[in-house]
């Protein structure tokens, strides 16, 4: 009797990580608001630095009970900065 490769399940194990090959980023146009999961993936940052840019004030971001969320027109504010940043350097 030959074995199968068992199929690749929907959930993820403890302790895999998703691979930008894999996961895709939702487009800015797509949602209204996204997670802060969603805008590392968009930006290409860390959970870190994505929360150190939300304290400074450099990304925007409201509250909806316990969970952070980022509004699209934050994420547009923000690259344009990030823009105007390099620009002026």
């Amino acid at each position: 009797m030959t074995t199968r490769p068992h199929p690749a399940t929907p959930h993820a194990h403890r302790g895999d990580q998703p691979t930008m090959a894999t996961t895709t980023a939702p487009e800015i146009d797509d949602l209204q608001l996204y997670r802060v999961t969603d805008v590392m993936r968009m930006l290409r940052m860390g959970r870190t630095v994505i929360f150190a840019q939300m304290r400074d004030g450099r990304l925007r971001s409201v509250r909806q009970g316990r969970a952070r969320l980022i509004p699209a027109a934050a994420i547009r504010d923000y690259i344009a900065l990030l823009e105007r940043e390099s620009e002026a350097a």
